[in-house]
């Protein structure tokens, strides 16, 4: 049971923890009692109770955060939330999903990251072809550990299971985040119809195998794939 611990001979505790909500589709409540979260800065739209804000240094990762993310080009402006109350966020209109994390690493898109428990860790990681194909460079975010995380999308965002059997082929602007053992690979869908203006326009796919989920949004970045 998450906020509940114990340890031998002694009684037990109870360590507050947020409580991630939807208001609608396209703006996050958040439940404090004394805890903290980790939000995109600038995405508070309301708050009720007593809260503090704190501008946060490399995503939230302290100086050694900052280092990593100015040499790797994966840019993330974070804010802590502290109080007690009910704090509100939002961005832009754009839709909220809610992705709960239980020991697992979630890998998404800094511009898609809303917010998160400040329990949860984030980092970045290599990604190569996928994050230059779309336009977002060659290192994406990472979250990890136990907890809840809010992403943005362009739309209603849908969940894909990917299993040895079935894998997922993912158009670069329209992939969002995803969490699992999962491998992925770039591949072309370039050939000679494409030059002649008869292929199918969706010039260059993420290929996800393995086990784990894809989040999906219906509408698409504008990438180096999408103009080729």
């Amino acid at each position: 049971m998450r906020g509940l611990s114990q340890r031998p001979g002694r009684s037990l505790t109870f360590r507050s923890v947020a409580q991630f909500r939807l208001q609608g589709s396209k703006v996050l409540a958040v439940d404090m009692t004394g805890d903290a979260v980790k939000a995109k800065n600038g995405s508070m739209v309301a708050y009720e109770g007593d809260m503090t804000f704190k501008k946060m240094t490399g995503g939230g990762d302290g100086l050694r955060g900052m280092v990593t993310r100015r040499l790797t080009g994966e840019q993330m402006t974070v804010m802590e939330v502290k109080g007690h109350g009910t704090c509100y966020f939002a961005d832009r209109a754009s839709e909220i999903n809610l992705v709960s994390l239980t020991g697992e690493t979630l890998y998404v898109e800094a511009s898609n990251l809303l917010c998160t428990e400040a329990t949860l860790r984030t980092g970045t990681s290599f990604t190569g072809l996928r994050g230059a194909s779309q336009g977002n460079g060659l290192f994406t975010t990472t979250v990890e550990g136990t907890g809840q995380a809010a992403l943005l999308s362009d739309g209603t965002a849908i969940v894909l299971r990917v299993t040895p059997q079935t894998p997922l082929s993912v158009d670069p602007g329209a992939y969002i985040a995803h969490t699992g053992r999962l491998r992925q690979h770039f591949q072309s869908g370039v050939n000679f119809r494409t030059f002649l203006g008869e292929g199918s326009g969706e010039a260059f796919q993420i290929r996800f195998e393995g086990d784990g989920l894809v989040y999906v949004q219906p509408s698409e970045r504008t990438t180096f794939g999408g103009d080729v």
